[in-house]
């Protein structure tokens, strides 16, 4: 009986990996191809930055969650990819390797400083989960979106989730990823045909200083890892009660990301969407125990990387729909908590909403996404309340 739990646990923690390393792979793969394109790269310099990239996410996020016991997982920048493709316009390669460089350097001292982690401790509880949710819930939301598109696909692995979920949750996720596969073969969704085997290997690119690339790509990439990446991520480790070394990890990428620029590795950082697949009760009903999950993920990551040159047209081989299913549903609890814990304290109820719908919108100012602004209408709306409660006060 104990073997047979060790073998659902060891199933989830894999299944839970899997499927953090498909989406984040998958989400934004494209734009690290445009950003590479835009600076005059091509495939194999694309092959090049996925490789170090997945190497360097895949050898910390396994590191690091050992070492801590936390499920920590680490992730390429994903809007500083977006970034890049509109600020990279008439910069070379090299320029913008020294500006990758620049914002590692910037990430590394937020580390070494503590800076970055003083301001979070600021930051309430349920400020930082109605965030959380904000960035979250676009992905619950688009499970229902595709249903029109691709019906049978999406209602069957919904069915599945809400059957097993009840019956036996810790096979949850693990069926519906094998439903969806199922049925996307029966429905003809998959397609193997144009798949190449194909090793990439790394590619140095010598930095050039640039005090123009350095203000149009380092700053606005550093600014936006830390606000629209790391800062939602620390947030879902902390909606999920677990003690988060910020300052130290924060260290250790920044130093990493200094070491991997000439190779591709323009930003990393703390996940956000694809850690909190990784600590759900659906991985370990024992929360001490969640971090195999984002090992799980380290593992992919790492055989993504040495097969990185047939990466794209293996995503190509799987439905988009499929993908973002499986993202969505395997977020539905960590929504919920979120929520929940957002507005938990009457106190900070109308900040929560607020800094939930910032959050959820599309609002984009100076280049820097919603989570941001989400966190900073939160915690403005608590300062005007407070200074409304002082005046209001009797003398």
């Amino acid at each position: 009986m104990i073997k047979i739990q060790h073998i659902h646990q060891g199933a989830n923690a894999l299944t839970a990996g899997f499927i953090a390393v498909l989406v984040g792979f998958t989400s934004s793969v494209a734009l690290i191809y445009q950003a590479v394109v835009n600076l005059g790269g091509n495939a194999d310099l694309v092959a090049s930055w996925l490789m170090v990239l997945g190497l360097s996410m895949g050898i910390l996020s396994i590191t690091l969650s050992v070492l801590y016991r936390v499920p920590i997982l680490i992730a390429w920048s994903t809007p500083g990819a977006a970034l890049l493709i509109s600020s990279s316009q008439g910069f070379t390669l090299e320029q913008a390797t020294g500006a990758f460089i620049f914002c590692a350097v910037l990430i590394f001292i937020s580390g070494v400083t503590g800076l970055f982690e003083k301001l979070m401790r600021r930051i309430p509880l349920p400020l930082a989960s109605a965030m959380l949710a904000g960035v979250l819930v676009g992905f619950g939301i688009d499970v229902f979106n595709l249903l029109p598109q691709q019906t049978a696909l999406i209602a069957s692995m919904l069915i599945t989730y809400l059957i097993t979920k009840l019956i036996s949750p810790r096979w949850c996720m693990i069926m519906v990823l094998i439903v969806g596969l199922i049925v996307a073969w029966s429905l003809q969704l998959l397609n193997f045909s144009a798949l190449e085997f194909k090793l990439a290997t790394l590619q140095f690119t010598n930095p050039q200083w640039s005090w123009p690339a350095v203000m149009n790509i380092g700053l606005p990439l550093f600014i936006v890892t830390m606000a629209s990446q790391n800062l939602p991520g620390i947030a879902v480790m902390q909606a999920h009660n677990y003690p988060v070394p910020i300052s130290k990890t924060l260290t250790i990428t920044g130093a990493t990301n200094i070491l991997i620029a000439p190779f591709g590795g323009y930003a990393i950082n703390f996940a956000a969407i694809t850690a909190a697949i990784c600590m759900t009760p659906e991985v370990n009903p024992n929360p001490n125990k969640r971090f195999l999950g984002s090992v799980a993920a380290g593992l992919f990551y790492i055989l993504l990387a040495i097969g990185s040159g047939t990466l794209i047209s293996l995503l190509d081989a799987m439905p988009s729909a499929l993908i973002l299913a499986l993202a969505g549903i395997a977020l539905f609890g960590t929504i919920a908590s979120s929520l929940k814990l957002a507005l938990s304290e009457s106190y900070y109820l109308e900040a929560s909403m607020i800094t939930f719908l910032v959050t959820a919108s599309d609002l984009v100012l100076l280049n820097i996404g919603s989570p941001l602004w989400g966190i900073l209408a939160g915690c403005l709306t608590l300062f005007i309340q407070q200074i409304t409660q002082k005046k209001s006060q009797p003398n």
